[in-house]
């Protein structure tokens, strides 16, 4: 099965399902109507859940990362707090550091690579799993949506906020620290950059957008992503923008065209090669500006 085989409203029933739109009988009820042919309805699931196994980019062992688990305190959010901290081995200089910030369903395995792959472009990163104080991400990401509805979308901030702070003083980091997310982590890395007078520079992919009200209070640079067919997010950007230019704010947009929400994301068929990795450049070339 191809791309360009799927329509268009398939990705937007798809879209609507990761994000509790519709529920799954719901979904698999409205693309049937498209499962003709060889499309059958099983196809087209297989097609559309994410693929884990042969996706990942930078393997957990990857000799060249320093890369483990860490516990760190969240006094506001949800107490313990697990994360993945991945740096370049044998660096003897303190590196600027990155929060990763996952999608809905907490720290799967393309956001650990994500961390990894900041990591290996030499930073430091944490890449939190807001799923911790419900025991983790349960190795599903349906189940991770339904475990992540549980928690306060507020609090879940307050647990990345730690993240930045647990970074910014750790004996490997510059103490420059941004914030890349993605989906509910684009929401985050937003929302960060309103919350923390401190942070270096935020980078959310497809996020939701504060309100107008929240928008004077953000001292941080902004790389933002989009894309052109994700008109549920994209809906919240032109007056995101107002915001952003009337109080003088500092940020550069990307709206990449004929791509869907979650183009980044190599592990699902929303995935746009060409988009992901001009963004993914774009991305590491603002840190490195910033942070370094």
């Amino acid at each position: 099965m191809k791309k360009e085989d799927i329509n268009q409203e398939i990705f937007d029933l798809y879209d609507y399902y990761v994000h509790n739109k519709i529920d799954r009988r719901e979904f698999v009820e409205k693309i049937s109507i498209y499962a003709v042919g060889g499309l059958t309805v099983p196809a087209l699931l297989e097609y559309l859940m994410p693929n884990y196994t042969q996706k990942i980019q930078i393997k957990s062992d990857d000799p060249r990362l320093n890369s483990e688990f860490i516990e760190y305190d969240s006094p506001k959010g949800g107490g313990k707090i697990k994360g993945l901290l991945s740096r370049p081995v044998g660096n003897k200089q303190k590196l600027p550091g990155i929060v990763v910030v996952h999608e809905n369903r907490g720290l799967n395995p393309y956001i650990e690579d994500v961390g990894r792959r900041a990591g290996l472009a030499g930073f430091i990163s944490l890449a939190p799993d807001a799923l911790s104080p419900l025991g983790g991400y349960p190795g599903n990401d349906d189940d991770g949506r339904t475990m992540q509805q549980k928690r306060d979308r507020n609090e879940m901030l307050e647990d990345f906020i730690a993240a930045y702070e647990t970074l910014k003083v750790h004996p490997e980091c510059n103490g420059n620290v941004g914030v890349v997310g993605f989906c509910f982590g684009g929401w985050i890395s937003n929302m960060m950059a309103v919350k923390v007078p401190t942070l270096s520079a935020s980078v959310p992919f497809y996020g939701g957008q504060p309100s107008a009200e929240e928008v004077p209070a953000i001292k941080a640079p902004l790389l933002i992503h989009y894309g052109e067919l994700d008109t549920r997010v994209n809906a919240g950007w032109p007056a995101y923008e107002a915001e952003l230019i009337k109080n003088k704010k500092e940020y550069k947009t990307y709206i990449y065209p004929g791509v869907n929400h979650g183009f980044h994301n190599d592990t699902t068929p929303r995935y746009d090669e060409a988009a992901a990795k001009l963004a993914w450049e774009r991305t590491i070339e603002f840190f490195t500006e910033k942070l370094k």
